[in-house]
């Protein structure tokens, strides 16, 4: 994977200055191939990373990022920063263990300024970062690019709100593709910025009426009585109802175009926004006409767009979630399906297509998600949200105030649970059992296979009272697809199912770890070590029947894929205290995972069945010699 050759120096941003339009024209034709082959010889973000090209090239041109501080938006879309500010070498690594992120991070350059990984948290922290200037007297602009799907989120809204109070002079570039990874939802996208978008008489008005009080020596007219013309003679604008003042919209693959925009934001000394429309996926056939299949990619073939890991009768815990939630909708009318801007990630397209009127997209608004599936269940409906466990955490207040609280029939699909790979920290799902298991009211369930899934589903949505977090990890397997959609429901969710004898010790697994039992379990076996296995689907509450049963195993190991810090392990060992002498808990341990395939992260944290074995042959022989 070569570097071009034009790209004789890093950080390459600094070649920017003195660069004719057409020579950055080309550089951003460069860069464009060069996502292309980095992302489609391995894995990460296609379609959003090729949008940005030519903002990035323009924005780094006029506001250099060593004399500006910049901040990239989820971060989804940042490769483009990241060739240009000293790591173009280094993209062959990008998401692979020990290499660099996918995402910016304080902890890799000084050109990433503040971690994201999660949407909407880029005008708040600049908002605070440029409060952090001002106390130390340091100079630059302050700037942060958001894309319209982030700006749904209540964050960025109450950023927004406190823009003008706090007197802020920040820069907001709104990267406006009418996407977030699925099409864009909601007011906002669908008629505010729609509107601007297609507002050219606005910008041709507004500067005719900033003419007039110029010319006519009114530049002293009060900004209320400028706002008020402004209301008479043209429509609303959103951003300066907060305040703000508002450039666009720009094209933004035009170069030329975005170097003037951005240039006369120097001109402006309170808070601008730039909005700056850009195609998903620009430069790539495949990827412009289908921006969310392309979003983030694996293995595929840069010219086709073909994958080239397809395997026949190979589905995902997210694809039969959706299709069982459809088949159990089809006899329950009560149930809805939610989710926050995540309706292909997370299987409910399937649900999407056959019961649209009992699907809600409601954008990237996890908090807004959960309180209106609690209203929704107030009133006899039996809502299932279906979200990502690290997006889920956002919502937490709300999953205990407004569900947990009141005891509503709401069901927690926790999709991407555990370690999730190549998105590394701020996408692995390893706190949803603790943050879950310590509040009142609510269960939790894991299934240890897609077809345990399929049972499980049928076993509690629109049947179990109260609140349900069903916790599945990003994983797919082989199978007959019509065997899984047919297995019937489980007879007790809540009981816990032997699946090995054992006469040293017993292994309590939960969901993704009962296989790297029996794995374990096997290859213990193969030294004279017998170990048996228990499928604990149920986390919350604790099958206590069994485990009282299982207490008089002279070993006990629990495994989970999560932190050990309030999980799990710890309930077993707060619910059953004799055991606490005789029982080792083994999970993740209290700190960050990096990014990696799954195989190689379970491998680092100690989850793969190598590791687990070493650690129970560890554990005996530790035992022998206190003995």
């Amino acid at each position: 994977m070569k570097v071009p050759l034009t790209w004789d120096r890093e950080p390459l941003f600094e070649k920017l200055g003195n660069m004719k339009f057409s020579e950055m024209e080309s550089m951003a034709n460069e860069i464009r191939n060069y996502i292309v082959e980095i992302v489609s010889s391995g894995n990460g973000h296609l379609a959003p990373n090729l949008g940005t090209v030519e903002l990035t090239l323009a924005l780094y041109k006029v506001f250099p990022p060593d004399k500006n501080t910049v901040i990239w938006d989820t971060g989804h879309q940042s490769y483009t920063h990241k060739i240009l500010t000293g790591r173009a070498r280094s993209m062959g690594t990008i998401r692979k263990f020990g290499g660099i992120s996918g995402y910016p991070s304080i902890h890799e350059s000084e050109y990433d300024k503040f971690g994201v990984g999660h949407a909407a948290t880029s005008i708040a922290a600049a908002l605070g970062i440029e409060k952090a200037h001002s106390t130390k007297d340091m100079n630059g602009e302050v700037i942060a690019i958001i894309g319209d799907g982030a700006m749904t989120s209540g964050l960025a809204f109450e950023a927004l709100n406190q823009v003008k109070p706090l007197s802020s002079k920040i820069k907001i570039v709104l990267n406006d593709n009418g996407m977030s990874i699925s099409p864009s939802v909601g007011q906002l996208s669908n008629v505010i910025l729609n509107r601007l978008r297609t507002a050219k008489t606005y910008r041709i008005l507004d500067s005719k009426l900033r003419d007039f009080l110029r010319k006519n020596d009114l530049d002293w007219v009060s900004e209320k009585v400028k706002s008020s013309l402004k209301k008479l003679f043209l429509f609303d604008n959103f951003f300066e109802d907060f305040g703000i003042k508002y450039i666009g919209p720009i094209d933004g693959h035009d170069v030329k175009m975005l170097v003037r925009a951005f240039e006369s934001l120097k001109e402006i000394e309170g808070p601008v926004v730039v909005h700056v429309l850009t195609q998903k996926g620009k430069g790539l056939s495949y990827a412009e006409k289908n921006p969310t299949k392309f979003h983030s990619v694996s293995m595929i073939d840069s010219k086709s767009g073909i994958s080239l890991e397809i395997k026949k009768g190979v589905y995902s815990y997210s694809e039969i979630f959706g299709k069982v939630l459809s088949i159990i909708a089809n006899e329950d009318n009560r149930i809805v399906g939610i989710t926050a801007a995540m309706e292909d990630g997370t299987g409910l397209k399937y649900f999407h297509a056959k019961h649209p009127d009992k699907f809600f997209d409601l954008g990237i608004t996890e908090e807004l998600c959960t309180t209106f599936a609690a209203g929704a269940a107030a009133q006899g409906l039996k809502p299932v949200i279906a979200i990502y466990s690290t997006f889920l955490q956002r919502a937490f207040d709300q999953v205990i105030h407004d569900v947990a609280l009141q005891d509503l029939d709401v069901i927690f699909a926790i999709d991407r649970a555990g370690l999730v790979g190549e998105d590394g920290p701020t996408h692995h799902g390893v706190f949803d059992i603790a943050y879950m298991n310590l509040i009142p009211n609510m269960k939790l369930v894991a299934p240890s296979s897609i077809s345990e899934l399929s049972s499980m589903m049928k076993s509690v949505i629109g049947r179990i009272k109260g609140p349900l977090a069903i916790r599945y990890p990003k994983s797919s397997e082989f199978m007959d697809i019509m065997d899984v959609l047919s297995a019937p429901p489980l007879d007790n969710p809540f009981s816990w199912e032997k699946i090995l004898d054992g006469k040293d010790g017993t292994i309590l697994a939960v969901g993704s770890m009962v296989k790297i039992a029996v794995e374990a379990s096997k290859k213990l076996e193969s030294m004279g070590i017998h170990v048996g296995v228990y499928n604990c689907r149920s986390v919350k509450p604790l099958d206590m029947k069994t485990l009282n049963v299982i207490a008089m195993s002279p070993r006990i190991w629990t495994l989970e894929e999560g932190t050990v810090m309030g999980g799990f392990g710890s309930s077993v060992l707060l619910k059953a205290p004799t055991l606490r002498s005789k029982t080792e808990v083994i999970g993740i341990e209290d700190s960050f995972v990096e990014h990696g395939t799954r195989n190689e992260l379970l491998e680092f944290a100690g989850l793969s069945a190598q590791k687990v074995t070493e650690r129970i042959i560890s554990n005996l022989k530790a035992e022998v010699r206190e003995g």
